[in-house]
């Protein structure tokens, strides 16, 4: 009952932390990798508010999603517009933005364990016999309402379908109009504003720490792969997989494993099926 239920908790954390880099590439087609410093960036941000204006706790979480939003809307803005369409440096753009964030945010004096978010709802419950804590439950609740929520977005919003039609076929939403730019720029905001969701939810779990937001990038880079670049189902199946297989990893070996298991996810998937569960690439296509 223990793998589980926390297999389950476990599996939609990391589904929580791959959907915003899964959202912007699956619409733009932009490898997004300053997502995890745009998660982590999120806390520091809210910590600011909770404890240098001291404002109150959920006006602090909501203003600093719809700051760490700005953030990837500007990033996008100033630096990966122009770059758009060239992969490699697509890559080392965002790469090098999310690593001097963090960096940053080290040499900044932002480092150490003394940096943490309240939680949400103390107190712990008995499920099929397993005591959870609370605000792990809440993860659960918070991740399954956002996928909801991105599904009635993606087909029942004006500007989710306008996205839906970007990531089917970008020159078919192009010659009907829609702007590429303006849907990126869309794109990234609700991205980094999802990766800021995980992170008000996740980060009271533990400390806010700049190593927090390497780890992300992996998980969310790991669920990708292996459920298909592009693909939000597939993100969400791979997240259920390795979620599963860390908390096995946890109970029989060790739990600092945790992070070998998604590089292994990784490296198996780029052999065996580089286009993942479901990527969009046929298979005629990969290069093997």
């Amino acid at each position: 009952m223990e793998i589980l239920v926390y297999g389950i908790i476990n599996s939609v954390t990391l589904a929580l932390m791959a959907l915003g880099f899964t959202l912007v590439y699956g619409i733009s087609g932009l490898p997004n990798f300053a997502h995890g410093a745009l998660y982590i960036v999120t806390g520091f941000i809210a910590w600011s508010f909770i404890h240098t204006l001291k404002l109150n706790f959920l006006l602090a979480m909501f203003l600093s999603l719809f700051v760490t939003g700005l953030i990837g809307a500007a990033i996008y803005r100033l630096f990966l517009i122009r770059v758009r369409g060239m992969a490699t440096s697509e890559i080392i753009a965002s790469y090098a933005i999310g690593l001097a964030i963090l960096e940053g945010l080290r040499w900044g004096g932002f480092k150490g364990m003394t940096y943490t978010l309240p939680v949400f709802i103390e107190g712990s419950l008995q499920i099929l016999g397993v005591q959870v804590d609370l605000q792990r439950i809440m993860v659960v609740v918070v991740g399954v309402v956002v996928m909801g929520l991105l599904w009635l977005f993606t087909h029942y919003n004006r500007i989710g379908l306008a996205l839906r039609a970007m990531a089917q076929d970008e020159r078919a939403a192009l010659m009907l109009g829609i702007d590429s730019d303006r849907m990126a720029v869309a794109a990234m905001f609700l991205g980094s504003f999802l990766a800021g969701l995980a992170a008000v939810v996740l980060l009271p779990l533990g400390n806010i720490v700049v190593e927090a937001g390497y780890n992300v990038l992996i998980m969310a880079i790991a669920v990708c792969i292996v459920g298909g670049l592009g693909s939000w189902i597939g993100a969400i199946l791979a997240a259920f997989l390795i979620g599963f297989v860390q908390i096995l990893t946890v109970v029989y070996i060790e739990s600092h494993f945790q992070i070998v298991v998604a590089l292994l996810a990784i490296i198996v998937t780029l052999i065996l099926k580089p286009s993942g569960l479901f990527g969009r690439q046929k298979e005629l296509e990969e290069r093997v």
